[in-house]
């Protein structure tokens, strides 16, 4: 009897919340609808954003993979247009965690027009190093690890909810305010772009002359900010730098999909099923 009040217990519990949500949830789509965006309004504090140098910085990723350069909007810019485009709930739920991984959706709604994107995958609990892989059994490195790869899943929905074009504004805006808004010598900049990478990433010099082409002193601007797109992508998880680099005494790896960080299986539900995008279908692979 004693096991039966425990377990109707939890089951009140877990009603209240679903139930505390979906309030929750209609509020903010009434809200949604009292006050719509303008979106002439939206477009600008977006354009504003990016004038920003440190956001400018982070706006795009670049990386190798074979002999095509893969580029794209970085998830701090995506996040950006988000929270100034209005009205959308973004975020990611980790659905269930059992037999070493969690099954996590990311999302992106739209509570004006009730246009979504969602995307469900699993995580392996595994962390791969240099000297092999090892399971992950600390709360806080299993929830960085879903936290990692939950987030390039929300970039993925947000990219799909925000129009294309005021997407390719931003990006264009982000690239102006780099262009325009460093007043150091190219010198010192070149310098500066030199020692991140050797003291943040462990890139020497030589590596990347090798992947700009030229010597370090013939850089020009849109190399700098090349280089400066690499970065992102290593920080956030999209390629290794072994990836992108020839390392000296590293042999240099084909770049993966940005997606399958963990193998396969991250790609694949419960079911076995590829990672679902439900406001497009299949997402074979998520850009």
């Amino acid at each position: 009897m004693e096991g039966f009040e425990m377990t109707t217990g939890r089951s009140v519990t877990a009603e209240m919340v679903t139930s505390r949500q979906a309030q929750e949830v209609q509020g903010q789509i009434i809200m949604a609808k009292k006050f719509p965006r303008d979106e002439i309004a939206a477009r600008n504090r977006i354009l504003t954003a990016c004038r920003r140098k440190r956001l400018a910085e982070q706006a795009e990723y670049e990386y190798k993979r074979g002999t095509s350069k893969v580029t794209g909007t970085s998830i701090r810019l995506a996040e950006a247009m988000a929270q100034n485009w209005g009205n959308m709930d973004f975020g990611f739920v980790e659905l269930e965690q059992r037999n070493g991984e969690s099954q996590v959706m990311a999302y992106a709604w739209d509570l004006e027009t009730n246009t979504r994107q969602t995307k469900i995958f699993t995580v392996p609990h595994i962390r791969e190093t240099k000297s092999g892989n090892y399971p992950l059994t600390s709360s806080r490195d299993i929830y960085e690890m879903v936290a990692n790869q939950a987030a390039r899943r929300v970039r993925a929905c947000i990219l799909g909810i925000i129009p294309g074009d005021i997407q390719e504004e931003a990006v264009e805006q982000c690239r102006k305010t780099l262009a325009d808004g460093e007043k150091l010598p190219l010198e010192d900049l070149i310098a500066g772009v030199v020692r991140t990478a050797k003291e943040e990433y462990a890139v020497p010099q030589e590596s990347l002359e090798k992947y700009i082409g030229c010597k370090a002193d013939s850089f020009s601007m849109n190399d700098l900010i090349r280089l400066k797109r690499v970065f992102n992508s290593i920080k956030d998880g999209m390629a290794k730098r072994e990836e992108i680099f020839e390392l000296p005494g590293v042999e240099k790896k084909e770049a993966e999909d940005a997606f399958a960080g963990k193998g396969k299986k991250e790609e694949k539900t419960a079911d076995g099923q590829q990672e679902l995008n439900f406001e497009g279908g299949v997402d074979a692979e998520a850009k």
